[in-house]
């Protein structure tokens, strides 16, 4: 008799919420549900990346030629930056894990300042990847796009790099984008492009050192550079326009697809970062105002700590994908 209520006790307790699966409360118990289903999310992301890389890995962009700027500086300094940015964001999730054992010794004054420094480590990031997306929109050399869809870059003798702009020979043109304020309400013109492909043409004949260097990989691993003949033949039958910078229809850096997934991949990741500073932002001030002093508990400070963690893995997946491999 006595163990059948007993057992009856038990299951009423198991049914009525009183356990603690993995001695978690529910609120980290759901953060830890959410943190599985976005890294689900994340790997199919990078997955359909690698797919799309490795079917066009002879005319994927290197990393170490496209992401080569430091703010203020001009040269060319590969991958110093981006190492820049994922340092500091590995730095916040050291200061966010101090952050967390100061709550559990219901330390305030630095869980205070842990946690501010937990922000400002993002918001650099957050700050440094704009400035990086801006960059990458802009661009830096331009380069020329094929009928086809191909990339043609410049390069001098030495295979370095020429932008279009130091040897393009501009003609004036009397054509003119349409334009609402010109009375034309009903006409959607894209804007025109920088240069004309006959001013690349003329200007590349004019300077007897440069050539074109397609987006194709060699077997050592480099793009193929054309011969002076080859460079001129390529722009002047299949040169279609100038491009400069990278957007979601061209990219001068090589495929088109791989700056559709930097903008989605890199932008759903900054979105994350960005969400988790809100975050942290918000619990900062309750920490400020003693909030959970008085409750005697940081587990909040806990909760969001672990959705930060999970934002650092995830970039540390995200800059392998894109900036090493």
């Amino acid at each position: 008799m006595n163990t059948t209520v007993a057992t009856t006790d038990t299951e009423g307790k198991t049914w009525e919420g009183g356990n603690q699966p993995l001695k978690a409360s529910y609120g980290k118990m759901m953060m830890w549900f959410f943190i599985l289903s976005d890294a689900l999310t994340f790997s199919g992301f990078l997955a359909a990346y690698g797919f799309s890389r490795f079917k066009f890995i002879d005319a994927w962009p290197i990393a170490d030629e496209v992401f080569t700027h430091i703010p203020f500086f001009h040269g060319n300094y590969p991958m110093i930056y981006v190492a820049f940015m994922t340092f500091v964001l590995i730095m916040s999730s050291v200061t966010m894990v101090l952050a967390v054992d100061a709550g559990h010794h219901l330390n305030k004054k630095k869980v205070t300042w842990y946690m501010f420094l937990t922000i400002i480590g993002g918001i650099i990031f957050v700050g440094s990847q704009a400035w990086e997306w801006n960059t990458f929109i802009k661009g830096d050399f331009g380069a020329v796009q094929t009928k086809g869809g191909n990339i043609l870059q410049f390069v001098d003798t030495d295979g370095n790099r020429v932008a279009v702009r130091d040897f393009v020979a501009i003609t004036p043109t009397e054509r003119e984008v349409h334009e609402r304020s010109k009375g034309l309400w009903f006409v959607d013109e894209d804007a025109l492009p920088p240069y004309q492909i006959n001013d690349v043409v003329t200007g590349f004949e004019a300077n007897s050192n440069i050539l074109v260097r397609t987006q194709t990989l060699n077997e050592e691993g480099h793009k193929t550079v054309l011969s002076r003949t080859e460079s001129l033949k390529a722009l002047k039958e299949n040169g279609k326009t100038v491009v400069e910078g990278a957007n979601l229809h061209v990219n001068e850096y090589g495929s088109p697809l791989f700056a559709d997934f930097f903008f989605f991949i890199t932008g759903f990741h900054g979105f994350h970062v960005f969400s988790g500073i809100v975050l942290n932002i918000i619990i900062f001030f309750n920490v400020v105002l003693g909030t959970y002093e008085r409750r005697k508990s940081y587990e909040m400070v806990e909760k969001v700590g672990l959705y930060w963690h999970f934002v650092d893995l995830v970039w540390v997946f995200v800059f392998t994908f894109f900036y090493l491999v």
